[in-house]
């Protein structure tokens, strides 16, 4: 038609692999050019939520207390499953002759490489699961519960990756023979193998790792001979903006890159997490001495490779935090370091290292601050909590700063406090309606330190040795 927009489109072929690197299948996929799509003509909306690694933790968690089954499903040609509101002409794919000059495919399925694709196949799931019973969790968009009696199923949606949890076998594989009558799934079996995450179960528990990402990323910046070391970070420097001398646009990029791959392998190993998030702060304009910091994280990671989360089958169902910060951490904008960690029982499912928004006056304000982000982390995590249909004691949350404990407990306001942002006084309300409970702890108990500043290799040791790490690839 006249005044309508034509989109290309090619063919793209991947090799699949298992998690031991060897090959599972070759794919060919027509891939519609969606970048050449005009917003307001051939697409409107484009969001679409996927599962929060949070999510995946807690559900991983809570199979292992609760012992649960895990099934994993893949959705077979998932984005054609979607229709499309707008109208989307694409050139005839590679290969195609066509019978009259001219000729174009108006699309009626959605097509992979369009901007809307994954929105479309979200709303054709969420609408199916919803019209079978399932109920929408408000606090992660992704995960989607269904409850019978004395049956509860969990699912959870990654794009075409979905994770089936319950305690009720023969509901789960009536689910799963409901979503291939419609879809034309994949059953993978039991939970190995999702979104790089390396799933072992045994009786003890569920390990995750990602150790077939981080040999990939040893290999590929030819670090796998290397000498390995006891710590990600040298507890003795301190980097700031003008450390060394400038990179090349090569090195620069590759920094960048490799920053991006280090940030994703966090997600099951939080013992580099406070390393990666400082050396993320010169991402800009970084120098040798940020390059040279960054390339000791693989030395350390090659010291232990399988290193992953362990959640054990037998723990309590209590929601315990630990609160921390580094005082004007940051050397070039004084900003103090937010650490914390939540643990469901023994297994650790959140944890976060970020440099503050504003600078502190003094150490209790920054703890203060610090103590505010983990109770809105409780807060969300009693959501989900509440959608699997958990019932728990109130967060233990544990400070070593007595000020910041007084502060929340006692919210007078005086020269000290009365220019900290109402948002933070969240502290006291979920304090008042006993959400949480604030207990104090020794500076030297202290399991958050690991996410707020360098530490000396006895100390680093002592606090990943309470992070719930293991290492299952070890011959020990």
């Amino acid at each position: 038609p006249q005044h309508k927009n034509v989109i290309g489109c090619k063919w793209v072929y991947k090799i699949k692999h298992n998690s031991d690197g060897s090959i599972e299948r070759y794919k060919a996929r027509l891939v519609a050019k969606g970048y050449t799509q005009i917003e307001g003509l051939d697409y409107l909306d484009t969001f679409s939520p996927v599962a929060k690694i949070t999510t995946v933790r807690l559900l991983l968690a809570l199979a292992a207390l609760n012992n649960w089954y895990l099934r994993q499903l893949d959705v077979n040609n998932a984005f054609l499953h979607g229709g499309l509101h707008e109208e989307v002409y694409m050139v005839l794919p590679p290969g195609m002759k066509s019978a009259k000059p001219g000729q174009v495919c108006k699309l009626q399925r959605s097509l992979y490489g369009l901007k809307q694709a994954s929105r479309q196949w979200y709303a054709r799931l969420s609408t199916f699961l919803a019209h079978h019973g399932f109920k929408q969790s408000v606090a992660d968009y992704s995960l989607f519960t269904l409850k019978r009696a004395n049956s509860f199923t969990a699912l959870l949606v990654y794009v075409d990756d979905i994770v089936l949890s319950g305690n009720d076998l023969s509901v789960i594989s009536s689910i799963t023979k409901l979503l291939d009558d419609t879809f034309k799934i994949k059953d993978l079996g039991n939970l190995k193998y999702f979104l790089g995450f390396e799933v072992a179960r045994g009786t003890s528990g569920i390990n995750i790792c990602q150790r077939k990402y981080a040999l990939d990323l040893l290999t590929n910046t030819d670090m796998l001979h290397c000498k390995p070391v006891s710590t990600p970070f040298d507890y003795c420097t301190r980097l700031h903006q003008a450390s060394g001398s400038m990179l090349s646009d090569s090195q620069i990029s590759s920094y960048r890159c490799l920053i991006g791959r280090l940030i994703y392998l966090t997600n099951t190993r939080p013992d580099i997490t406070f390393v990666v998030q400082h050396l993320s702060q010169f991402i800009a304009s970084p120098t040798t001495a940020h390059y040279t910091a960054l390339y000791r994280i693989l030395r350390y990671i090659k010291a232990a490779p399988g290193l992953g989360l362990f959640f054990p089958s037998t723990s309590e169902l209590q929601l315990k935090a630990f609160s921390d910060s580094d005082w004007a951490g940051c050397v070039d904008t004084r900003k103090s370091i937010t650490g914390f960690s939540v643990y469901l029982g023994s297994s650790l499912i959140s944890w976060k290292s970020k440099k503050q928004v504003t600078v502190s006056r003094s150490s209790s304000e920054a703890e203060y601050r610090a103590l505010a982000s983990v109770t809105c982390e409780i807060q969300w995590l009693t959501y989900l909590l509440h959608d699997f249909d958990i019932t728990h004691k109130p967060a233990l949350v544990f400070c070593d700063n007595k000020s910041a404990l007084h502060i929340a407990a006692n919210p007078v306001f005086h020269e000290r406090t009365k220019h900290i942002e109402i948002d933070c006084h969240i502290v006291c309300d979920k304090l008042l309606s006993g959400l949480i409970k604030l207990l104090p702890i020794a500076s030297q108990q202290q399991l958050v330190d690991v996410y707020t500043k360098a530490l000396a290799p006895g100390a680093f040791r002592f606090i990943c040795s309470k992070l719930g790490m293991n290492d299952i690839h070890s011959p020990a």
